[in-house]
């Protein structure tokens, strides 16, 4: 099933990120650069909160538990490619950020 949440582009300032919960899913959202990017939350590793890690070099998140790094505009690992956080299209219309799940 299709999902589609709206967030408000003027909660998120330039640099940072909002976590939202959506149906047990928990969604980074990051604004880098006057564009808006969507991963899944939870580092592979071990379930850290990902979301809640440093933002560093513009676009890399690090997981506060064990230093996991990722790009926020793919949500691939930034030392082994094959690794991955899921990653959400993002639409925004105005000062709304359009989020699809599926």
């Amino acid at each position: 099933m299709v999902k589609e949440i709206t967030v408000k582009a003027s909660d998120i300032p330039r640099g940072e990120r909002k976590i939202i919960d959506v149906d047990g899913i928990s969604i980074a959202v990051f604004s880098i650069a006057d564009k808006f990017y969507a991963i899944d939350s939870a580092c592979p590793h071990q379930g850290g909160p990902l979301g809640n890690g440093e933002l560093v070099d513009g676009a890399t998140i690090v997981c506060p538990f064990h230093a996991w790094s990722f790009d926020v505009k793919t949500g691939i690992n930034t030392k082994f490619d094959s690794i991955k956080v899921r990653s959400f299209p993002v639409k925004v219309d105005g000062d709304e950020i359009k989020i699809t799940i599926e």
